[in-house]
């Protein structure tokens, strides 16, 4: 899925969520890199169903990128919340 060009989202679909998101970052990065827009930073996030973590990439002169830390459900407090505080700042970044 892709937002306004710059937000974009793959979902792992996996019945264990033990597949670890590391095997999604490369994919992701790949459909990142065809971004139509290189001037702007694209953002991209990858699930499993219980892990969260979000990828920025800058496509100007080398393109470079950076994760975040690993968001998950399941630890003493639930982080689904920051995940959809996150999104709401790219959300207001983006418009």
């Amino acid at each position: 899925m892709v937002l306004q060009d710059q937000l974009w989202l793959l979902i792992i679909e996996s019945k264990r969520s033990s597949f670890s998101l590391a095997k999604a970052i490369p994919q992701a990065l790949t459909y990142m890199l065809a971004n139509p827009q290189p001037e702007h930073p694209a953002y991209s996030l990858v699930m499993n169903g219980e892990d969260f973590q979000f990828i920025k990439l800058i496509k100007q002169d080398k393109p470079m990128y950076a994760l975040s830390d690993r968001f998950t459900l399941y630890r003493r407090e639930n982080e689904l919340y920051k995940v959809l505080n996150i999104l709401k700042t790219i959300g207001q970044v983006l418009s």
